[in-house]
């Protein structure tokens, strides 16, 4: 397994206490930054992940790391499911997505709760879906993270997992890089009060097991029928997974 990447420094708490506060710390430019920084195109793979759902048609759906709603929005627009229940670490993050769901009137299909991707508040075999977009590497453990996930999915229910990868191809890798160490932390600086949250997500990103290496933990916390499609030459990644 790859070297812990932790947002500011090792001896100021755990990951999972240090990436609470970061998103606390962030939680207010948080959609800007997300959608500027990736010139939009996070719309698009939101969308391309949310579609592996659809022949499911899921009718309870888990967001897992939910932040401020946005995936699970955008689910409850293309899947039409009866409800999604949102978990996420941050309560700065949960704030945002609670206005969201207030404004938008969707308190009755759409709820959010503080919750850890590894000791999930849901007892087992309760979810026909669940779904985490761009969270999985923030997990402190990563294989208890997945194998938590795979607890509170029915038999026969689907996990999605939408995430950053490694591209591979000259001259998306370099480009990719280039924007990645450089372009994304200045920008960050500019809009946020919390610099260091944007020098962690390329750390991050280099950190993390992608590819056939996740999809192999996928398999090893019990997942059947797993699958990794990457999207725009490697730089962002679905994995799907059976219970």
């Amino acid at each position: 397994m790859s070297k812990t990447v932790v947002p500011y420094q090792e001896d100021q708490g755990t990951k999972k206490e240090q990436v609470a506060d970061m998103f606390n710390n962030i939680s207010k430019t948080y959609d800007f930054l997300n959608h500027f920084l990736s010139l939009g195109i996070d719309i698009i793979w939101r969308k391309k992940a949310i579609n592996e759902l659809k022949s499911l048609q899921p009718k309870l759906i888990l967001d897992v790391a939910t932040g401020t709603g946005d995936f699970a929005f955008e689910a409850l627009s293309i899947l039409k499911p009866d409800k999604i229940i949102g978990v996420d670490i941050s309560r700065g993050m949960l704030d945002i997505a609670q206005q969201k769901i207030d404004k938008r009137h969707e308190s009755g299909r759409f709820e959010v709760k503080l919750g850890d991707s590894e000791k999930l508040p849901f007892e087992a075999n309760i979810f026909d879906a669940v779904t985490v977009a761009y969270g999985v590497r923030n997990f402190e453990n990563l294989e208890k993270g997945l194998a938590d996930i795979q607890r509170v999915l029915k038999p026969g229910g689907k996990a999605v997992v939408l995430e950053f990868s490694k591209p591979k191809v000259f001259p998306v890798k370099q480009l990719y890089k280039f924007y990645f160490n450089y372009i994304t932390p200045s920008i960050g600086k500019l809009f946020s009060k919390d610099a260091r949250a944007y020098t962690y997500l390329p750390e991050s990103v280099a950190a993390f097991p992608d590819g056939e290496t996740f999809v192999a933990l996928m398999d090893k916390t019990g997942f059947k029928n797993t699958k990794c499609r990457p999207l725009a030459f490697g730089i962002c990644s679905i994995y799907t997974g059976i219970k």
